[in-house]
């Protein structure tokens, strides 16, 4: 072993993460007063105070790899992965210079794969060059012999950045939010695999969570559900793997039991990424989910009890429908527009309209006035036997809008898989409701028929769902 391989591999291992206040990483040197030991990890919405500004994450579109920054309430960054080594960063970098970041405060390695730390020596060399610099660097400490890896490397050391070998039960001191490490465990996984051993990134802010697990697999999805159980619940889950079927599991999926979830991959993946497996299971809980191909940078903005959804191209988001939206290619520039605003606690998703002809990022709106469709009324259990009282099973929405809501090619579905389509030329206004009976009639302005031949919403309780024309989950209750 050279001394240069000597010295990368002590730096990696030799270094445990600190929590504290942001700024109070120690530069590996014993631990002194005021230090006291790492807590152990917990995982759900603990905080009760409201929590203060605003919470970013952004999913950046860098093709057949992955790229997360996180911007705290107080402008605190955390980038995770970095990339394909092909683009050496320079997508990355570009992105950030467009957010106003001028300093990277804490660099993620999920783990030491030249798809997610293709741009680290890059980026590590602009904000140390051109920049406030790197505050610190968080590795899972399982080497590379790659030369991607060796690069990074030789930038850690040139600017004599921190390296912290990080693992479960270990954070990151972020001002304004939590961020804990969930995996890997100390001894590691899988005789130390490096998908298998990514670092699990969790993230809370208020009622809001996200959980970023790099590129575990079976091992990892398995030892998280194990520790974690149902504390693993989040908000917003980074699929696994850019949606490998050896991740995103049914039990992991019912653990986290996402709001919404995001991928990144390239369009014409040569992996064949995102698996059909995979988009099925997501598509079986109807869970909204983004893909980087084809809506290009995406990002999850949380005011601590709801996230706003934007994109930079409108595109499908029932999952397996993913491929027919447009590609987009990494690095494309533009603003983003809001597609969907999902509260972090509760039932149902509204919508954000993208008015015709927009371009830039259209204003946020609140959780309070974004509705536009409500459902006011479930009749699930019709008088006298169901099956011959077809019409005394139904549904009520409202539009609480401002303007016209056409709802022509909107979708209405039960847990089952059941679905009706609304027809074409169905236009609500302000203030307008709309029944859609089970069984047959005439349609009206105000009533629509689905023309079943037997009862579709189950008595015991089931999951209603209303998707836009797009496929844009807009109304999701379960009762």
């Amino acid at each position: 072993m050279s001394l240069r391989r000597l010295l990368a591999v002590f730096a990696v291992v030799g270094m445990v993460v600190i929590a504290g206040c942001a700024g109070g990483i120690d530069n590996g040197e014993p631990a002194t007063s005021g230090v006291t030991e790492q807590a152990t990890t917990t995982v759900g919405p603990t905080e009760t105070a409201a929590p203060t500004g605003e919470l970013v994450v952004h999913q950046l579109n860098v093709g057949q790899g992955s790229s997360t920054l996180v911007v705290g309430p107080d402008g605190e960054t955390l980038l995770i992965d970095t990339g394909d080594w092909t683009d050496d960063g320079e997508d990355v970098i570009a992105y950030l210079e467009s957010q106003g970041v001028t300093r990277i405060d804490h660099l993620v390695t999920s783990h030491p794969d030249a798809d997610h730390i293709g741009g680290h020596a890059a980026v590590i060399e602009h904000f140390e060059t051109n920049g406030d610099g790197v505050g610190a660097v968080y590795d899972p400490g399982i080497a590379s012999s790659s030369a991607t890896y060796e690069e990074y490397l030789d930038a850690v050391e040139a600017h004599n950045v921190t390296l912290y070998r990080t693992q479960a039960g270990d954070s990151i001191p972020m001002s304004g939010a939590t961020a804990q490490i969930l995996a890997p465990p100390e001894g590691y996984l899988a005789n130390e695999d490096r998908n298998e051993n990514s670092i699990v990134v969790h993230i809370q802010f208020g009622a809001s969570s996200f959980l970023l697990p790099g590129d575990g697999e079976t091992a990892s999805e398995e030892y998280l559900v194990d520790t974690y159980g149902d504390r693993l619940n989040s908000t917003v889950l980074a699929v696994g793997h850019h949606g490998s079927r050896s991740s995103t599991s049914a039990a992991f999926l019912e653990a986290v039991s996402p709001r919404v979830a995001v991928i990144s991959s390239a369009y014409e993946s040569q992996y064949g990424h995102p698996h059909e497996a995979v988009l099925e299971r997501l598509a079986a809980r109807s869970i909204p989910t983004y893909w980087t191909a084809t809506h290009g940078t995406i990002t999850f903005t949380s005011n601590g009890s709801a996230v706003t959804v934007a994109t930079q191209q409108d595109a499908p988001t029932t999952a397996t429908d993913l491929r027919s939206g447009n590609a987009i290619e990494p690095g494309t520039g533009g603003g983003l527009v809001d597609r969907l605003v999902i509260p972090a606690a509760g039932s149902g998703t509204t919508p954000i309209t993208d008015p015709a002809g927009t371009t830039e990022p259209a204003e946020t709106t609140s959780t309070s006035t974004a509705g536009r469709l409500n459902l006011v009324e479930i009749h699930a259990d019709a008088a006298g036997d169901d099956a011959e009282n077809l019409n005394g099973e139904y549904i009520t929405v409202e539009h609480t809008g401002a303007s016209s809501l056409d709802l022509s090619g909107w979708t209405l579905a039960d847990a089952a898989g059941h679905s009706y389509t609304i027809p074409e030329g169905t236009v609500l206004e302000p203030g307008d409701q709309l029944t859609i009976y089970t069984g047959s009639g005439t349609d009206t302005e105000a009533e629509l028929y689905w023309g079943k031949s037997s009862p579709v919403w189950n008595n015991g309780g089931d999951t209603i769902s209303v998707r836009d024309a797009t496929g844009t989950t807009v109304i999701e209750e379960t009762y």
